[in-house]
Order: C-alpha cells, then structure tokens, then sequence
C-alpha cells in the first residue's frame, strides 16, 4: 500500500521508559531494563531534580533509537513535555502513557486516546 509508513523487523526490541523512581523498578525487576556497551540505558528515572529540559533529551532520545519498539512514559511527566508527545507522529515506538503511584491516568491527557477519539469522529461524520 502506498504512504504507508513501514514499520522495520528485527529480532528485538526494547521498551524504553521514563517515569518515577517506583515504576521504574518495578519494570527493571520484571527484566524489561538494558544497559548497551556504551553505558547507555532505556530508562529515565525522574525525581525532584530532574529537570524538563533532562525528560525532552531523553524522550528524543528514545523516539530516534532504532532498537527500541515502545516507550512508556507516566502520564504526570508526559503532561510535562506535552508539546513533544502531542507533535510525535511516527508508529515505532509507540508512546503509550501510564499511570503513575502518585499521579492516578486521567483519560482526558492521553495523546493516543485522543487521537483514537478523533479517528472515530472523523470516520463516523465521512459515512455519513
């Protein structure tokens, strides 16, 4: 099919995450995390003294890695970088928001349920 973006194969992929200290360990414990030769990990811990501008870098980070296929991100962090999540547009990795301990999901921030949302409008107001 035509424009349709392709999405590349390979043996494996990684789930990248940025969220709190908490969710974190729990995915690490579950042997969700990796560390590369060069030191490089597929999480961000984010606490008190992470900065937004630390949360930015690692998001492009993990959206322009080609060995990794998701990232989770808590939807309280996501709300801090709104503006990149909301602008990212390719299907691998997907960006799927989560919640956190501390900070309950709240339907009404999250990206991909609102695209999904618009997708069915959409579809449904062109049958018509």
């Amino acid at each position: 099919m035509a424009g349709r973006a392709s999405i590349p194969t390979r043996n494996s992929a990684l789930i990248a995450m940025i969220a709190d200290e908490d969710t974190v360990v729990g995915f690490l414990m579950a042997g969700v995390g990796n560390v590369d030769i060069r030191r490089k990990t597929n999480y961000l811990i984010v606490d008190s003294k992470t900065t937004v501008r630390q949360i930015e870098d690692a998001f492009k980070e993990f959206s322009s890695r080609d060995d990794i296929a998701i990232i989770l991100l808590s939807q309280y962090i996501a709300n801090m970088i709104r503006f990149l999540v909301d602008s990212y547009n390719k299907p691998v990795p997907a960006i799927l928001e989560i919640p956190s301990k501390d900070h309950p999901y709240d339907p009404a921030h999250d990206s991909v349920l609102s695209r999904v949302k618009y997708l069915f409008s959409a579809e449904s107001v062109s049958q018509r």
